[in-house]
């Protein structure tokens, strides 16, 4: 058929769309289309770590990696030293998938113990004397400086300053220029530098750092936009402004594309809604209301999530140290069924937990998902009909599965028939 006819008419009959109507079309959505690749551009395809691991800058040391990662295997070898231990504790069973996990996770305790750390100069640090938080911020980043040249450093690492409220202002920006100033003189700024910004309440204030970053790059000769950094959600403004608005979507804006995360703050944030100490919980419902909010406010930004932390210790003798891991594996496996697939870490004995959480999630999935995503590509069929955005959703649970080491690449590609590239590809990265 050489013309389209529509509703029983042949173009040039009164019934197809003019070249006018098609320019007015795109004169009309040409700005939409640029705002939406502006404000949404998707997820940036590098790794994204399961967890941070904050410790207090007086704390922090040459060998704190290393030393959380000892004392993660002595903590999982004495308490859950077999796979039939560790189904004890967790209340799971004790088969060959968690012996695989088990396996898994005291080599990675060995291996890569802590993906991402932040060296915190503010609520785990507390007010100190100016001359002893400069020191303390320089010494940060020649122990970082070091790290990154040995190696030995973990994927991200970086600082979380005090926040941009009035009292302590000027002592966060002391700090964060001390250690940025510093990196630089000591050979630059490493590829996983992660700065963290807590308790913002008010856009502006994320706008804030903005300009002083936007300064430093320039005095500094960087690339403009070389700095990113985390926000925190922490208060109550930060999710509902006076104004009754989302307040978290306009921080992203005010970021100007230097968001990289959007972080809860489990027990600031449930104090600022009033729940009382007992109840402060990342399962708490004022949690997963903030939460919804943020991942919303969040999808398609390339602006990652990161849930909050449990105050619980694994310590003490091993029945305690069960019901705690109980509690960490349970809370992780939780937020990991959400999408919230990063969150805070602030003991050695809490890595095991988490790991063994995470290796469970993605190893437990992984045939379902390599076939039903085999599937889609084969054009196969099968018992779901899988659409382009589930076959993307396939791709980032396997990537994210080889990322953290959960799963290993010949055995994705075995199952699915792709390689990393491909998987990228499908995951849109």
């Amino acid at each position: 058929m050489s013309q389209v006819e529509v509703d029983g008419s042949k173009p040039g009959s009164g019934a197809s769309f003019s070249s006018a109507a098609r320019a007015a079309v795109d004169a009309l959505l040409g700005p939409v289309d640029a705002e939406l690749a502006r404000r949404y551009p998707g997820d940036s395809g590098t790794r994204q770590p399961v967890h941070t691991v904050y410790v207090p800058a007086d704390v922090f040391a040459a060998d704190t990696v290393s030393s959380w990662g000892r004392q993660a295997l002595e903590a999982f070898d004495t308490h859950a030293g077999t796979s039939a231990e560790l189904a004890r504790a967790l209340g799971v069973p004790d088969d060959e998938l968690l012996a695989d996990v088990h396996a898994r996770v005291r080599a990675k305790l060995e291996r890569e113990p802590v993906e991402d750390l932040r060296i915190d100069f503010e609520d785990g640090y507390g007010p100190r004397p100016d001359a002893e938080e400069d020191a303390a911020a320089v010494r940060a980043a020649e122990l970082i400086g070091a790290a990154v040249a040995d190696g030995s450093a973990p994927p991200y690492i970086g600082i979380r300053i005090k926040c941009m409220e009035a009292a302590v202002r000027s002592r966060g920006i002391r700090t964060l220029e001390l250690f940025l100033a510093t990196l630089i003189a000591g050979g630059g700024l490493p590829e996983g530098l992660v700065l963290t910004l807590p308790k913002v309440t008010y856009a502006e204030q994320v706008t804030a750092l903005v300009r002083l970053l936007e300064d430093f790059e320039r005095r500094a000769g960087l690339p403009a936009g070389r700095i990113g950094f985390e926000i925190q959600i922490e208060t109550t403004q930060a999710i509902l402004g006076a104004d009754g608005r989302a307040t978290v979507a306009r921080m992203i804006e005010a970021a100007e594309g230097r968001a990289t995360g959007l972080h809860y703050g489990t027990f600031d944030y449930s104090a600022s809604c009033g729940v009382s100490a007992a109840y402060q919980s990342m399962d708490h419902p004022v949690a997963d209301h903030a939460k919804a909010v943020m991942q919303v406010a969040a999808a398609g930004t390339g602006v990652r999530l990161s849930d909050g932390s449990t105050n619980v210790i694994p310590t003490g003798p091993t029945e305690q140290v069960h019901a705690a891991w109980k509690l960490h594996h349970d809370l992780v496996r939780r937020s990991l069924a959400r999408a919230y697939y990063q969150g805070w870490d602030m003991h050695p004995a809490h890595l095991p937990t988490r790991y063994v959480a995470v290796y469970s999630f993605y190893r437990e999935g992984l045939a379902a998902a390599a076939a039903r995503l085999s599937a889609y590509v084969a054009k196969a069929g099968g018992d779901v009909m899988d659409e382009p955005a589930t076959a993307k959703a396939l791709s980032g649970y396997l990537l994210r599965g080889l990322d953290c080491g959960a799963v290993d690449p010949a055995e994705v590609t075995l199952l699915t028939g792709l390689d990393r590239k491909q998987l990228d590809a499908l995951a849109g990265r």
